[in-house]
């Protein structure tokens, strides 16, 4: 009897082990690969949406974080790829999620899966973190259309608590100026946008259109030249800008540029400035400007760049 029940246990206990084992690696936390911080962690593990499992990289400020946003990366890149921009928006009390997924053409059927999983709030940061009731949603290129999706579906499932988008250099797929609508609700949330010049990479600015028919006065900056040398322009911007140091040569080969770490500071400055500002309700002046059409209204930060006769960066209109 003593022998039979034995054998029992064991025969269960090896039936678990394959599932406890499966349980064990989606759960697995582990700090993500070059990052430090005195002002929080990177954590990478697994996350389920619509029924798949992704690998995610979590970035944890230490205080309480005043939001959650998410920022895609861009057509076939990864999270790593966005590691430092990332972590400069951490660094301003923001949390941040980045899924390593495909987001071709915005990949519309996971950007709203992940708007359902938000909005049912079905998702739990690593550390025992608690998860922030803002949300921001965020992404580069292909990756900008997909936080419009994640963002549209957040508006039209009513989560109240969506404060607008951060976008990079976002490229534009089929229903791109109707989920900024939803998001921007008249208006009444900021989306705001941090563009390179025109090339093939971002099909010369294919998200301008929709940028233009947003209620919104003011929706950001499109970078253009670090400085003039006789009046010559150099360091140009990049559509890889917001990779920066986290690029490598298949990401700016693509791009046909290499981001200047003048341009790259630039971004990470507003983009962080903005997230910090969505995230606690705030709006330090410096970053914005009240209508696109005057600069004399604009703030410190923007008069800076897109006063004189030598702009280094130009206002995206849009009236």
């Amino acid at each position: 009897m003593t022998l039979s029940i034995t054998r029992s246990r064991a025969a269960a206990w090896c039936a678990a082990v394959p599932s406890l084992l499966l349980a064990g690696a989606a759960v697995a936390e582990v700090p993500c690969g070059n990052f430090s911080s005195s002002l929080g962690q990177c954590i990478n593990t697994q996350l389920t949406v619509g029924g798949t499992s992704y690998n995610v990289d979590w970035y944890l400020p230490n205080a309480t974080a005043s939001a959650l946003m998410t920022l895609q990366h861009g057509f076939s890149r990864g999270c790593g790829n966005l590691r430092n921009t990332s972590k400069a928006i951490m660094e301003k009390g923001v949390m941040v999620l980045c899924l390593n997924a495909s987001v071709q053409g915005g990949n519309p059927a996971l950007g709203q899966a992940l708007g359902e999983t938000l909005n049912a709030r079905n998702l739990t940061p690593p550390l025992g973190r608690p998860l922030p009731v803002n949300y921001i949603v965020g992404g580069h290129s292909a990756g900008g259309h997909f936080a419009t999706e994640v963002g549209a579906r957040l508006d039209a499932l009513g989560y109240a608590a969506l404060k607008g988008a951060i976008l990079f250099d976002p490229v534009a797929s089929e229903n791109f100026t109707g989920n900024l609508e939803a998001i921007a609700a008249a208006g009444t949330r900021q989306v705001l946008v941090i563009a390179a010049r025109p090339s093939l990479a971002n099909l010369y600015n294919n998200a301008f259109g929709a940028l233009q028919q947003i209620a919104n006065p003011y929706v950001g900056l499109q970078l253009v030249w670090s400085g003039y040398f006789l009046g010559i322009p150099y360091g140009g911007s990049c559509h890889t800008d917001v990779e920066g140091e986290n690029g490598d040569v298949i990401g700016n080969t693509a791009a046909g540029c290499t981001p200047d770490s003048t341009q790259v500071a630039r971004l990470r400055d507003f983009g962080s400035s903005w997230a910090r500002d969505l995230g606690t309700g705030t709006r330090t002046a410096a970053y914005y400007c009240d209508n696109a059409q005057n600069k004399v209204n604009c703030g410190s930060k923007v008069a800076s760049l897109v006063n004189g006769l030598l702009p280094k960066a130009l206002l995206i209109r849009t009236w």
